[in-house]
């Protein structure tokens, strides 16, 4: 019980069960036998019991105080009514109810129970006399014994559904709170995720419009004014890509492989950073049956060996080849650079990136290069391909695009970019 607020709907069953005991009681206080010439009394009882819960016994089952003051009227009646017509006994019906449902502690409720039986024994002896004695108190006893019974059986299943709500109110605050934690936790690979994309390819397209951009400078300023017109051209496809690509990670949330295949798309890129640097590009990359997120975890691999190519190895020559046969994809990306100590770890987030790109895609990345030996850098993917081989869906490896995806947003990438990028 409590003290908030209450509306005279609630417990409507005890309110109906109140109003049709007493008009039994009262049939029976009417046609019943009484030792009394008159049942006024009785009657008078009834009208105050009634008039009591109506003004405030009925907020008794919720208010501490409502029930201290209609607990007492309750006892009295039980007292008064068979005092006068040992049948209105009956009344116990709804008072040993009142007892249970308006005290809050069982053991105060089995006393007042206790009370009750009392009562109308008391009341049934100035009614009946003694020789109704041993009636009096078999009928009594077991009517408390049966109220006790059923008064702490039904407490018993109340506490049981108050603790199971409590513990689906505990459930529910943490499904709640794991929902949260989902979300956090969405929220901030989704945004590891776009940053390992625009990395990928906004990040350096913009690397390699500025570089473009200082060789034309320089071009310039050397008077090389016949090698303006292809600088200015190929500046203008990576600015052209860098757009689209812009384009595709806004509408999608990554930027996929072409229509025409992994195989196609690697040549496009050895093509373009031949002509961005002049460092040829031999690319060994036959059509392969391999689903999306393989094939755009592999792309990314690319770009981003090549990007390290131009950034740091100083290299006269790159190969690149794929391999897709059997259960696994590995591509591999050789350079005859300045190479560096592997085992010493990097303060860009490239190689980081790949490793992570990877991993996601359930694949591993090996980085071979030692001082004056070049790097080889080799990553290994599961393929997912073959006659019913299921492209996987929900969570998206490395940002690949879902199953399903336009065909023209898969097509952003016609013509992949690479730009310079930190090891």
């Amino acid at each position: 019980m409590d003290d908030s607020p209450i509306t005279a709907s609630r417990n409507a069953w005890l309110h109906a069960f109140f109003a049709a005991t007493v008009v039994l009681t009262a049939v029976i206080a009417t046609f019943g036998w009484s030792p009394w010439p008159s049942r006024w009394p009785a009657f008078l009882a009834l009208g105050v019991f009634t008039a009591a819960y109506a003004a405030y016994g009925w907020r008794g089952y919720d208010q501490r105080r409502a029930a201290a003051a209609f607990l007492p009227v309750a006892l009295a009646v039980a007292f008064v009514l068979p005092a006068i017509a040992p049948t209105t006994a009956f009344v116990q019906c709804i008072v040993f109810p009142l007892v249970w449902t308006q005290v809050e502690r069982t053991r105060n409720a089995v006393l007042l129970s206790g009370v009750v039986g009392l009562l109308s024994a008391a009341g049934l002896q100035v009614s009946g006399g003694p020789d109704a004695l041993t009636d009096t108190v078999l009928i009594e006893t077991v009517s408390v014994v049966g109220a006790c019974a059923m008064g702490i059986w039904i407490t018993r299943i109340a506490t049981l559904a108050e603790e199971r709500r409590r513990l689906l109110d505990e459930l529910r605050a943490t499904q709640d709170s794991l929902a949260e934690a989902h979300r956090s936790a969405g929220v901030t690979s989704e945004r590891e995720r776009l940053a390992r994309e625009i990395h990928d390819t906004v990040a350096q397209d913009l690397a390699g419009i500025v570089m473009l951009s200082e060789r034309a400078r320089a071009d310039l300023a050397a008077d090389r004014v016949g090698r303006l017109d292809e600088r200015l051209a190929v500046l203008e496809d990576s600015a052209r890509t860098a757009l689209e690509e812009s384009r595709v990670l806004v509408a999608a949330g990554a930027a996929g492989v072409a229509s025409d295949g992994l195989s196609a798309a690697l040549h496009r890129l050895g093509e373009r950073f031949t002509r961005e640097t002049g460092i040829p590009v031999s690319v060994d990359a036959p059509d392969s049956a391999l689903d999306r997120d393989a094939q755009v975890v592999l792309l990314r691999v690319g770009q981003e060996a090549l990007a390290n190519v131009r950034a740091h190895a100083r290299a006269s020559s790159v190969r690149v080849a794929l391999h897709a046969g059997g259960p696994q994809v590995v591509l591999r990306v050789e350079d005859d650079g300045i190479g560096f100590d592997a085992a010493v770890p990097t303060a860009g987030h490239g190689l980081r990136g790949l490793r992570d790109r990877l991993a996601l895609a359930g694949g591993t990345c090996a980085v071979t290069s030692a001082p004056g030996d070049g790097t080889v850098i080799k990553a290994t993917v599961p393929s997912g391909a073959g006659p019913g081989g299921a492209v996987p869906t929900g969570t998206v490896p490395g940002g690949a695009l879902p199953a399903g995806a336009a065909p023209s947003l898969l097509a952003a990438l016609a013509h992949p970019s690479v730009t310079g990028a930190a090891r």
